[in-house]
């Protein structure tokens, strides 16, 4: 395809916008959207992905993520920053002012980076917010947008973390008298000799004698050991059967007779313990009235 310039034309730039054009409609764009680019107002940005990730998968997931469930994310891209995205093959086609091209880049790549597009729409939605405010034009807006952490750590901040939690466990074990745990397992004595060789089957068959069996002498024996195996497991199962029969250890309820003859024998009792008391109660009374 070729652009050529007529004796009607009058503005130089038409060719640059023509040249986008063919670009687009190369890209899958369709006629009736891909003709707004020659308006002044409209720019637009093929954004190549194809190279960022290696790994096939991870790079489908990755460009899926943009679109997002039933091209929910990428409507809501759209919306905020007043752009066309198509996101097609190993690109990603943006029409829109020259402002937001940038703003759908950033996502873009930072998406193909595995950080989220959720997370810069959540920011978009926000400056929007603040830009209705004319009293926050002339301040910064850091203290409102968030801040999110990375989660992964580099091994060299994870070796640091793992560090400071031993030192703190050291620590607190030392405050309560008690002697610092060694993580790591004490070392084997060095020894240049290997260590001995393991006794073959046939070795073993020598020390017990089954090696000079007959062939009927080893399968009697063979099938002893199999009937006493048989033996131990019935009588392991009876005993497991037996159990569901056992009677339970029943506990005595007494009847509202007994009840009643024990609670009449701990009155009796309690009384026979204050008698005595009162006998000598009675003795001293005596007494002061015979030394009157």
């Amino acid at each position: 395809m070729s652009v050529r310039t007529t004796r009607k034309t009058y503005d130089p730039y038409i060719i640059l916008k023509a040249r986008d054009l063919i670009k687009l409609l190369a890209r899958g764009v369709a006629v009736t959207q891909a003709v707004k680019i020659l308006d002044d107002a409209v720019a637009c940005d093929i954004i190549k992905i194809g190279t960022l990730v290696r790994n096939k998968d991870r790079f489908v997931k990755r460009r899926q993520r943009i679109i997002g469930p039933d091209g929910s994310t990428l409507k809501a891209i759209e919306l905020l920053t007043q752009c066309y995205v198509l996101v097609q093959g190993n690109t990603v086609s943006v029409m829109g002012p020259y402002k937001s091209l940038k703003e759908v880049r950033r996502i873009v790549l930072d998406c193909m980076k595995n950080i989220h597009p959720i997370y810069r729409i959540k920011e978009l939605m926000i400056r929007r917010e603040l830009a209705k405010d004319p009293k926050l034009a002339t301040e910064s807006w850091d203290r409102f947008l968030p801040q999110f952490r990375k989660r992964h750590l580099k091994t060299s901040e994870k070796t640091a973390k793992k560090n400071d939690a031993l030192e703190h466990k050291t620590e607190a074990r030392k405050a309560a008298g008690l002697e610092p745990q060694s993580s790591k397992p004490a070392k084997k004595v060095y020894t240049p000799f290997p260590p001995a060789q393991l006794p073959r089957k046939v070795d073993l068959q020598l020390e017990s004698g089954e090696y000079f069996l007959k062939a009927d002498e080893k399968q009697a024996r063979e099938s002893d050991k199999k009937k006493q195996k048989q033996a131990e497991t019935t009588a392991k199962r009876r005993e497991e059967r037996a159990e569901a029969f056992v009677a339970p250890v029943e506990t005595i309820v007494l009847t509202v007779e007994e009840k009643r003859h024990k609670k009449r024998k701990t009155i009796e009792q309690e009384g026979e313990d204050e008698q005595p008391p009162s006998s000598e109660k009675k003795k001293k009374k005596k007494k002061r009235s015979e030394d009157s």
